[in-house]
């Protein structure tokens, strides 16, 4: 289910070349985005977002034990508390990490291409994204987002 996000604050942002993560054998692309806890509409589409993507995987009567059951263990899911970071920037913000193997589409206001030489989108920028959730079950039920673009 992919999703578009309007406004957020970028943050870590590896948009231009991969980078390797916790020790991962595989190098992504990666970032992550703050959504202020007052954007409650916003909040509330990412939560029926990650509910449709548990329901698609694992079947509709399910989907609010699963949900429950992941939604607080920042290893199993995507959306977490920026209150619980020692980050500038992450306090009265909830977050979501998003990577992929592939380049993300990466463009400005005007849909044109950028580059790592433009020097922009950096870190603190606000910026629309575009993330897809996709449930797995790894050792465990959980919830990611893969980056599509920015």
């Amino acid at each position: 289910m992919q999703i578009k996000l309007n406004n957020v604050r970028l943050a870590f942002p590896d948009l231009f070349e991969p980078s390797q993560f916790s020790g991962q054998s595989e190098c992504k692309y990666r970032a992550t985005f703050l959504i202020a806890k007052n954007r409650t509409d916003l909040i509330e589409e990412i939560k029926a977002g990650i509910k449709r993507v548990i329901g698609e995987k694992w079947g509709a009567k399910d989907i609010e034990k699963i949900y429950n059951s992941i939604c607080n263990n920042p290893n199993r899911f995507c959306l977490r508390d920026g209150d619980s970071k020692e980050y500038d920037g992450y306090a009265g913000n909830l977050y979501i990490s998003a990577s992929h193997k592939s380049r993300p589409l990466v463009i400005d206001r005007n849909t044109s291409p950028l580059t790592a030489q433009d020097g922009r989108p950096y870190s603190g920028c606000y910026v629309n994204a575009n993330i897809e959730f996709y449930a797995y079950n790894n050792n465990g039920k959980g919830v990611s987002a893969s980056l599509r673009g920015v």
